[in-house]
């Protein structure tokens, strides 16, 4: 079949919103970091802000000339796509069948995506909620239509009458549904497999030019999908769809205005504040919701979040959506609860199929006492408490696995470490997987810190019993430090430090034996609940600090290839230390602890400028729905948090001269930085509503107030400013839960 599709002229934003201002909006540019650094490309996603459907071309990355197929929506961020839409030009036969098609002029926004196929046939597609809409316009007097898929091998296409398609994929335990019309009668069917179920091609004639598909997605059912499309797309009305669209993106992207700084810069940022809204997403469907947790459909008139890898985004996205929509956050933790309450765990990566138990620790720990001590209540805390406490201790925390604590558990409760094999031993533990190993030293660093804000909850809940055991597991991580190497070291069962080691490369494929994606020099700073515990083992506050200028200038000791070979997660290298990976991000900033914010300020504007750039290699690592994203926003604004569960924020050195916050409560707090520059990146004083402010740190309650931070700044490093002991921001020596 030969397919023809009609030109349109393209929708500018500025056209689209009828503003004179421009809108933050046209800033964002979904193609940057299109191209991975070794691992994963960012998606040019199209949705609604932590909506259900996410609609993007699949291809390899952004410099794949063609498109294989348009998923109608995702499961989850980087899991399986879900039902292939695709509009096809020419004769197909067997051969062509699934053939991707060339695209040109290309035009992508949050709200709105449009190419040309093979030059000549337009597809355009803009979201809602749930549903979505496509609009083809085919350019010639031949055949065309749509081929549609069941991408995970396992399903239904049902062709109901002249206009009406509906579908069923089973993925990963569960069901997916859609039920679409057209705006044009269906010609003709044919499938491709033998089952005549999941690859199916319809005809829609030769001389129709414009054909329009509206859709529904549904995890309840395919009449569940029906009731989706008709509440927010009732009507063939593409352009209303798209300024909705618009609107809600403006809105969202208006929480945070800037002043100054560079078109890149700004393009970088509000692109960054774009994918801090892919993930959690709301699966509550008008009253209902399938929870994959224990297999049944809900009724509640609550939101039902998932979709969210805790390991990557407790650390900068949830401390990011807890400042800007404290609302969603306590719906998102609930979700989190009620997920507890359902399966009997408390879930680590809860993805719609289910947890999907990834990476190390009970970072839900961490998301909880962060938000609980900004603030956001509106949670059963007895009841988050209750399972949080039950992964501490009765869950396995070894990478990768589900379930009840196994023999390595019980020998972290006794003896406070994760014991580690020597390079080459065979695995006794059957529970250990295979390639992810025991990560020995990763889990003792990253549970301690998770227990240390169980403690803090614990605290809050009013169970002092708990909170003084919780406090003794937080110290953990004084085990596995090696005051004669002055590093944090595997160590064996029997108590003994593994040698000989490498701290730059010993551990296998990403240190996994010892550390997590990352080497020693990575999780030597990885104690963000005792900092100052952490520099009393290397020796005191000059010693810690010359011993992070050297993270950041030690060589590799290889080539690069090699490094790579075994550690692909490290990208974004200065020195040894890994910009684009998670476990980094505070490190810059634990300069405020020691004395000499000045370095935070010149590390962070380094990095910002270095990885985070307006092009297709503008992300330095694994993006994961906005886990390092938020990191970027953050840091472009002049402040971040080091230590979730800690209510206060580090400052760092804006790139804007100008920052405006608008706030739930009605409340706008700003950074103003007149003249910030790259060339003056330094503060050389500060003021919080007019008043003096010599440390480098403020709390959230100052936030909540929409207060004024005035910074001036200069060329020159001021060494003096922040530079004392009593200045560095708190610590859990000197945070108290509820204050």
């Amino acid at each position: 079949m030969k397919r023809v599709l009609g030109w349109i002229a393209l929708c500018m934003v500025q056209q689209v919103s009828g503003q004179a201002v421009r809108s933050n909006v046209s800033y964002v540019d979904p193609t940057i970091g299109g191209v991975g650094i070794i691992l994963e490309p960012t998606r040019p996603a199209v949705h609604l802000p932590n909506s259900m459907v996410r609609v993007f071309p699949f291809r390899r990355d952004q410099l794949d000339d063609r498109i294989s197929y348009f998923p109608l929506t995702i499961s989850s961020h980087r899991q399986d796509n879900l039902f292939g839409m695709m509009p096809i030009s020419g004769d197909v036969d067997d051969y062509n069948w699934l053939s991707p098609a060339v695209y040109d002029r290309e035009q992508t926004t949050p709200y709105y995506y449009s190419a040309f196929l093979e030059d000549t046939d337009q597809v355009e597609f803009t979201p809602a909620a749930h549903s979505g809409y496509f609009r083809f316009h085919f350019n010639g007097n031949t055949h065309h239509g749509i081929r549609i898929n069941v991408l995970n091998g396992n399903g239904d296409i049902v062709v109901s009458g002249k206009r009406v398609i509906s579908g069923t994929e089973r993925f990963e335990g569960m069901e997916a549904f859609f039920y679409a019309e057209l705006n044009t009668d269906i010609t003709s069917t044919g499938y491709r497999d033998q089952s005549r179920r999941t690859q199916l091609l319809i005809g829609t004639g030769e001389k129709i030019q414009t054909v329009e598909f509206r859709y529904g997605i549904s995890f309840i059912s395919v009449e569940q999908a029906k009731l989706n499309l008709q509440k927010e797309i009732p009507a063939w009305d593409f352009a209303g769809v798209k300024q909705r669209a618009y609107n809600v993106w403006d809105k969202t992207l208006g929480q945070i205005d800037v002043k100054g700084g560079t078109p890149a810069q700004k393009k970088v940022f509000y692109t960054s504040l774009y994918r801090a809204y892919e993930r959690m997403v709301n699966i509550n469907e008008y009253g209902k919701y399938y929870s994959a947790y224990d297999h049944k459909v809900h009724t509640s008139d609550q939101p039902f979040y998932v979709d969210n890898w805790l390991w990557d985004t407790y650390i900068a996205l949830e401390p990011l959506q807890t400042l800007l929509n404290p609302k969603m956050e306590a719906d998102k933790i609930r979700s989190y609860v009620q997920m507890y309450e359902q399966s009997g765990w408390m879930p680590s990566f809860a993805l719609a199929f289910g947890d999907y138990p990834c990476m190390t620790g009970n970072h839900a720990a961490a998301w909880m006492a962060d938000a609980w001590f900004k603030g956001v209540r509106d949670f059963d805390l007895p009841k988050a408490y209750e399972g949080l406490k039950k992964n501490a201790l009765e869950a396995t925390l070894l990478p990768w696995r589900n379930g009840a604590a196994t023999s390595l558990d019980s020998f972290y409760t006794g003896h406070g470490y994760m014991p580690a094999l020597k390079p080459n031993e065979r695995e006794t533990v059957r529970e250990v997987d295979n390639f992810e190993r025991r990560q020995a030293v990763a889990v003792t660093l990253e549970n301690s810190y998770d227990d240390w804000c169980i403690a803090q909850l614990a605290a809050a809940a009013g169970h002092k019993d708990d909170e003084a055991l919780f406090l003794q597991r937080a110290a953990y991580y004084r085990n596995v430090f090696r005051t004669d190497k002055g590093f944090m070291w595997p160590k064996d069962a029997n108590g003994k430090w593994i040698d000989p080691i490498d701290p730059k490369f010993s551990g296998g494929q990403g240190g996994r034996d010892y550390f997590t994606e990352n080497n020693a020099y990575t999780y030597n700073w990885d104690v963000k609940h005792d900092l100052k515990g952490l520099f009393s083992l290397m020796g005191g506050r000059t010693k810690a600090e010359a011993k992070l200028d050297q993270l950041f200038r030690e060589d590799l000791g290889r080539s690069k290839y090699q490094l790579w070979y075994t550690f692909p997660d490290a990208t974004g290298l200065v020195g040894q230390f890994v910009m684009g990976n998670e476990p980094s991000f505070h490190i810059p900033y634990i300069y405020n602890y020691l004395g000499a914010p000045w370095k935070t300020q010149k590390r962070i504007r380094m990095l910002m400028n270095t990885w985070y750039t307006d092009n297709l290699f503008g992300i330095p690592g694994d993006e994961d729905g906005g886990g390092m994203t938020a990191f970027v926003v953050f840091s472009m604004m002049g402040f971040s948090p080091v230590t979730p569960g800690i209510p206060v924020y580090n400052i760092g050195s804006p790139v804007f001269e100008q920052v405006k916050i608008k706030l739930s409560n009605g409340k706008v707090f700003t950074i103003d930085a007149p003249g910030s520059s790259d060339s003056k990146k330094y503060i050389q004083s500060a003021t919080l509503n007019g008043k003096p402010l010599n440390k480098p740190w403020f709390t959230h309650q100052v936030v909540l107030e929409g207060s004024v931070l005035k910074l001036v700044m200069g060329e020159a490093p001021n060494k003096q400013w922040g530079s004392g002991e009593e200045d560095a921001p708190p610590s859990s020596i000197d945070f108290k839960s509820g204050k």
